[in-house]
């Protein structure tokens, strides 16, 4: 496990608020933002009722006090406070969380920044669980890899989506809609393997369904006036009836 968990209590160590909470490097395409924010809007979705989880977008992981922080596109950390306060968090620095991520996440974009290479023996070493990889130029071969640690190493995962018992979730791809793109997005599915709806869609489906009573109603009231003339032209008074 990286050296830092293990920290003496008497080291003068830097908080979050020292540490600086940016690279300043902007992301190479919408892509490596959008792929990480929607896997987040759905789990703030599905675990809407839990809080001891927290994933973070193209934020630094702090796992060294000598060392720069390592930001990955996306991560998933368990058994944390969601939420530590109105400001939310600046970075996630492991000597104050106390939790390694579960998960992390790279997209990869027209220039390498190290996933395949030293971010993924880094992300090792600090002993995360799940490594998941997400090149959507790959033609040939898997656009989404998921390795498990096992051993000290990264062992790839079969069977997309990939299941990831601990949590309960399953992780793969598919196409859909966001934001009003249509295209090939990362997504959380159950054991089934049926693929979790994200917020738009489920916006979507609430006014389908709104929409779909409304109609219902109208027909019905048209049907009722139209009873109720038949009656009349019969002499009889619907209101008495």
């Amino acid at each position: 496990m990286v050296e830092i968990l293990k920290y003496n209590p008497g080291w003068c160590l830097p908080s979050s608020e020292d540490l600086p909470d940016s690279d300043d490097r902007p992301v190479d395409n919408e892509l490596q933002d959008l792929v990480p924010s929607l896997l987040k809007m759905s789990l703030a979705l599905i675990w809407s009722e839990r809080l001891d989880w927290f994933f973070g977008v193209d934020m630094g992981i702090y796992y060294h006090p000598d060392a720069p922080a390592v930001v990955p596109d996306g991560f998933l950390a368990m058994g944390v406070p969601r939420i530590i306060d109105s400001d939310l968090r600046l970075s996630y620095v492991l000597w104050e969380e106390e939790q390694v991520p579960f998960l992390t996440l790279e997209v990869v974009s027209h220039k390498r920044r190290g996933e395949y290479g030293w971010k993924k023996q880094l992300y090792g070493e600090m002993e995360v669980l799940y490594y998941a990889i997400y090149n959507p130029q790959r033609k040939r071969r898997p656009r989404l890899e998921v390795y498990r640690l096992q051993d000290g190493q990264y062992q790839p995962q079969r069977g997309e989506p990939f299941w990831l018992p601990e949590i309960g979730l399953g992780i793969g791809r598919n196409i859909g809609s966001h934001q009003g793109i249509n295209r090939e997005w990362l997504y959380w599915f159950d054991e089934q393997g049926n693929r979790y709806l994200i917020p738009e869609e489920l916006a979507q489906q609430a006014q389908r369904e709104r929409r779909e009573a409304q109609e219902q109603r109208r027909l019905a009231e048209e049907r009722s006036q139209r009873l109720a003339a038949r009656l009349r032209e019969l002499g009889i008074d619907p209101d008495t009836v």
